[in-house]
């Protein structure tokens, strides 16, 4: 006689519901973002114990780190809950590369900042990342928030242009960008600018031509963006367009050389237009 096995099947996850001791949790700078006090700040004022959730850790090194859940557990110490237990998932034995890896899965469906994700993408390994982060360490600058002496924080156009040219156009722009205007010159429209730059004209582009009459140009970098803001407004076209299209105006106005060709294009009314492979 045959028997049916009727037991209900269950979905089982690689982590499992305990209760940690909160003052035995730490956070990976690694694979973390950094902390919001004015968001713990926040949650403490109004803490509602049911709205809690259940932060991820990992228990590695005798400590629990945490995944997810980090501010919560800071409003819960900035409250007087340090020495108390609260429920968590955990996971036992990932390395801090794992945990950076679970944080961006985990914040798939959250709202995380660009920076913060870029940061734990790197210590995760992402192949884009990593390059990218190879790339600025390489020419001498890095990737920071803290507005110090080589630090970029603008992500999100590191990647675009790393995607629109690959890493050697990512280096140039960099590079030209570090010799000509130094830290002010760290900043999105400029990087997004002479990225489409250098990627539009490549040999026919001198490096050092195009640092020395930008570096000499009046007004320097504010110099360029006023130049491009007026051009934008003049054409229509995206700030970072109107930003390479001033580059080269300064650059077609230094002494000798070959000179670039003009930036724009004109449609059949005369209208100053971008070219259409680089619209987007």
């Amino acid at each position: 006689m045959t028997t049916t096995d009727t037991t209900p099947k269950r979905v089982q996850r690689e982590a499992v519901l305990e209760w940690v001791p909160i003052e035995l949790m730490q956070v990976s700078p690694l694979a973390q973002r950094d902390l919001n006090q004015a968001r713990v700040d926040r949650l403490a004022a109004d803490f509602d114990l049911e709205q809690l959730g259940t932060p991820t850790v990992n228990f590695r090194d005798g400590h629990w780190f945490v995944i997810d859940g980090q501010h919560r557990v800071s409003a819960l110490v900035q409250i007087g809950y340090g020495d108390q237990q609260i429920q968590c998932w955990a996971y036992r034995g990932l390395t801090d590369t794992e945990e950076a890896e679970k944080f961006l899965k985990l914040n798939d469906i959250l709202t995380v900042n660009a920076f913060a994700k870029f940061k734990v993408s790197v210590q995760a390994g992402r192949e884009e990342e990593c390059a990218i982060d190879n790339v600025v360490r390489s020419a001498g600058l890095r990737i920071s928030q803290d507005r110090s002496q080589g630090a970029i924080s603008a992500v999100n156009t590191l990647l675009r242009v790393y995607r629109r040219g690959g890493p050697e156009n990512l280096a140039r722009t960099l590079c030209v960008i570090r010799d000509a205007y130094g830290d002010a010159g760290l900043e999105a429209s400029v990087i997004d600018g002479i990225g489409l730059l250098c990627h539009r004209y490549g040999s026919d582009l001198t490096d050092e031509r195009a640092v020395a009459v930008l570096s000499k140009a009046f007004g320097g970098v504010h110099g360029l963006l006023n130049k491009a803001e007026f051009l934008r407004k003049q054409t229509g076209n995206p700030k970072a367009h109107a930003v390479a299209a001033a580059a080269v105006e300064l650059i077609n106005s230094g002494r000798g050389g070959k000179k670039l060709s003009s930036w724009w294009r004109a449609d059949g009314d005369g209208q100053q237009l971008r070219l259409a492979e680089e619209a987007s």
